[in-house]
């Protein structure tokens, strides 16, 4: 099982995040962000990971160093649990819509951090959410998951559907590029012989 539990506290965040890669979509958060735990939720179920987050942070300010560093711990807990990527798929795509809209993400656990993240929500806030923090819980992770991702909203009116296929589809891409590929047991998925 690839499992790794990091915590990570600043004067602005405490955050504790437990994920199992290997998990059933199980999932359990407390971030003091309803909306941001939904799209949690999609993450876990659609990628067949465990995770938990459990988060304080200065939301009185507003939601943007939560939003952030809740991505850096899970691309900590990531990159802590993804192990040496021996035999894994490395790469992961996959295409999901929810109604009109229509979403497509794209990942390489290249060793690289790269986001290229075009979204055109239809609306500044879905409920009290700012949209504007996805793009920093996307970077924070990519960052510190050190996984090269591409994310394109392709069309979508309604900006919960947008959003909704977006973390979908980032699940099953996740799910996808760390499967185990039985005829690279063992082998380093790159000519360089390391990611």
């Amino acid at each position: 099982m690839r499992k790794a539990e990091v915590t990570r506290n600043t004067l602005e965040t405490q955050i504790a995040v437990a994920i199992n890669i290997d998990g059933t979509g199980v999932s359990q958060f407390n971030t003091g962000l309803p909306f941001l735990d939904h799209m949690l939720d999609q993450v876990a179920r659609h990628g067949m990971m465990d995770i938990a987050v459990t988060a304080k942070g200065d939301l009185h300010i507003d939601a943007h160093h939560t939003v952030e560093d809740i991505g850096i711990t899970l691309g900590q807990a990531f990159t802590k649990a993804l192990g040496d990527k021996k035999g894994i798929n490395r790469y992961g795509h996959a295409y999901v819509p929810l109604d009109e809209a229509l979403s497509r993400v794209v990942l390489d656990c290249s060793g690289r951090p790269g986001l290229e993240f075009s979204c055109e929500f239809t609306r500044a806030a879905i409920g009290e959410f700012d949209v504007d923090l996805f793009h920093e819980f996307f970077q924070g992770f990519v960052n510190h998951a050190n996984v090269t991702l591409h994310i394109d909203n392709l069309k979508g009116n309604n900006s919960h559907h947008q959003a909704e296929t977006i973390f979908k589809a980032f699940g099953r891409a996740l799910r996808m590029a760390t499967t185990y590929d039985e005829r690279m047991s063992g082998i380093m998925p790159s000519t360089k012989g390391s990611l």
